[in-house]
């Protein structure tokens, strides 16, 4: 099967199976489909709080795990809405079946990164070294820009195909040199004596963003929904702002999963922005120069030289007018 990008939670294979989607319902009904992640959180206070209803949407949150069984669904129309980082969508979107990106919803501030024995100062510095990170994941495809930006290629690394959990559990237990990974195992390999962090994502804002995605078909059905859909999550967004507490506890009981604890979804969301309406406005506008474009079109050129798919549709023509800008 085809490698894309993606970001799986560390119990993707067991939710898996327990997982069963219906086909999309009538027009009132909207079905959106997320892993266990805690950027997708102010989907559960748009729900919990009524921003949903309010809007005039009945809407149903199905958790898929495995981003092949997510995307495909999407395509076939057995659910209305995915989330998922922008680089995985280009392995998906075919001229037949081509994918729309409406908007943003957090950004990866932290909750990224690469640990390091403490001789690796620098990306430059894994040159050789044994690399653990998952293939066909965002973190690869974060590794990827990051080696691109030193001048050096995945290539250039030896690397040892894991999930992001045992890829964190393998460098603290020194059977790697370094670690693509996220929270927490990016704070556990920093405790370590033998470990560093040398880059996180905090240093390549909007490079690993989660969006909202639709197919074209759909968005041109249901454009008003869509809308409703985007103000929803924004006004849950502005909610979580001034009740952090009770937010976080709405987010972890709503996503569950290894975030089911209030205090690790609070933990694990200090390493990521939530999208608000301003962000999304100034990212989703195709001229930001480090905007959903900027990164798209990076996606591309990484994803086509490695292999992993052949964009055929323009990139800026995914984006969809009339949701944001």
């Amino acid at each position: 099967m085809k490698k894309i990008f993606s970001r799986l939670g560390s119990a993707a294979i067991a939710l898996l199976a327990a997982v069963s989607v219906a086909p999309a319902q009538a027009a009132d009904k909207l079905t959106v489909a997320h892993s266990t992640w805690v950027g997708y959180g102010p989907l559960y206070i748009a729900r919990d709080k009524g921003f949903f209803e309010d809007e005039g949407l009945d809407v149903n949150l199905v958790v898929m795990e495995d981003v092949k069984t997510r995307m495909p669904a999407l395509a076939a129309g057995r659910v209305d809405v995915a989330v998922t980082t922008i680089d995985t969508v280009l392995g998906f979107t075919t001229p037949e079946r081509p994918l729309v990106y409406l908007f943003a919803l957090d950004d990866s501030r932290g909750g990224d990164g690469i640990v390091a024995s403490k001789d690796i100062k620098t990306v430059s510095d894994l040159k050789g070294k044994k690399v653990a990170y998952t293939e066909g994941s965002v973190s690869q495809f974060f590794l990827s820009v990051l080696l691109k930006n030193a001048g050096m290629s995945l290539g250039d690394v030896e690397t040892l195909n894991m999930t992001a959990g045992d890829a964190g559990a393998a460098f603290v237990a020194g059977r790697v040199d370094a670690a693509v990974t996220w929270e927490p195992w990016l704070s556990r390999g920093k405790a370590t004596d033998h470990g560093a962090l040398i880059v996180d994502s905090s240093a390549t804002p909007g490079l690993i963003t989660d969006v909202a995605v639709t197919t074209q078909k759909v968005l041109e059905t249901r454009e008003a929904d869509m809308q409703a859909f985007y103000r929803a999550w924004s006004k849950a967004v502005d909610w979580q702002k001034e009740n952090e507490a009770e937010a976080d506890a709405i987010m972890a009981k709503g996503v569950g999963g290894w975030l089911e604890d209030p205090a690790v979804f609070a933990e694990t969301r200090a390493g990521i922005a939530f999208y608000d309406a301003d962000m999304n406005v100034n990212f989703m506008n195709p001229a930001t120069p480090d905007g959903i474009l900027a990164t798209i079109t990076n996606a591309k050129t990484l994803g086509e030289e490695a292999g992993l798919f052949k964009l055929e549709a323009d990139p800026a023509s995914m984006i969809a007018s009339g949701i944001v800008n």
